[in-house]
């Protein structure tokens, strides 16, 4: 994709996404983070605030670790902006939310339907 016809926002977005994806990876030594994904990023027209969904890997929504997880990220928060104002050389950091994404869920679901239709 070129970046010429990519509106700042959302180069911004993919930006922070790949950022936090990589802190949780090489950075930060919480083993709640181990199993996280980061799935998308949405950021304001006024790239105040961030809005990035993540998922567990081996869980679903009503697991107490992705309660526990969420909560770990948010207490983080703070680390992930400052960290995102450093790497990203942005004027306005964002603020920086998480909110558990359920659709990697809904598409397993969907795709076990499915198998079971055509099997039977």
């Amino acid at each position: 994709m070129n970046n010429s016809t990519v509106s700042r926002p959302t180069r911004v977005a993919q930006e922070i996404r790949k950022t936090i994806a990589q802190l949780l990876v090489q950075e930060v030594k919480d083993p709640r983070f181990e199993k996280v994904s980061i799935t998308d990023c949405k950021i304001s027209k006024d790239l105040s605030i961030a809005n990035l969904k993540f998922a567990l890997m081996g869980h679903n929504e009503a697991d107490p670790e992705v309660t526990e997880t969420l909560a770990a990220l948010q207490k983080a928060q703070g680390f992930f902006r400052t960290e995102v104002g450093k790497r990203l050389n942005l004027r306005i950091v964002p603020q920086i939310r998480f909110h558990y994404d359920n659709v990697p869920e809904h598409a397993q679901h969907i795709e076990e339907l499915i198998n079971k239709a055509l099997n039977s």
